[in-house]
């Protein structure tokens, strides 16, 4: 598969994520994916639904007023039905005049089938985090209040 495919299956995920066009984040992920933040918030891996995994986006990107992901060194590996996705990351979130940013790496799997990338393994591994560190639960408390 082009690679540049596989990096616009990636891209759609924060793009539709920045946009809040859940289905263009859907049409990127596989049924079940492996979601790891764990250097992020400590919680395990674990397997969750793509519909699942939206949900809870949901329930917290919107909390901002924007939200601005830019991803760029992008390594790819392929082989036969799979590949591998290393890049880098920054994500910045703002409320009013205020904003937090994330920085770090991912690691990425998807699968292939035919011309199409479903991403099967979403890992973020933090490597700095700035800014104001208490809006995210300021977005969640503005989700809570709609």
């Amino acid at each position: 598969m082009d690679t540049e495919k596989i990096i616009n299956t990636i891209t759609n995920i924060f793009e539709g994520a920045d946009e809040r066009d859940w289905s263009k984040v859907k049409a990127s992920f596989a049924d079940n994916v492996l979601l790891d933040y764990s250097s992020m918030n400590g919680n395990p891996a674990s397997v969750l639904s793509s519909k699942d995994i939206i949900a809870a986006w949901k329930g917290f990107l919107p909390g901002f007023d924007l939200t601005h992901h830019h991803v760029t060194q992008f390594k790819i590996e392929q082989s036969d039905n799979t590949a591998e996705a290393h890049f880098f990351g920054k994500a910045d979130h703002f409320i009013n005049e205020e904003s937090w940013t994330v920085e770090g790496s991912y690691d990425l799997e998807l699968s292939i089938e035919g011309n199409d990338a479903k991403v099967t393994k979403f890992k973020f591994n933090l490597q700095s985090q700035s800014g104001d560190t208490t809006l995210p639960q300021k977005a969640v408390e503005r989700i809570a209040k709609k």
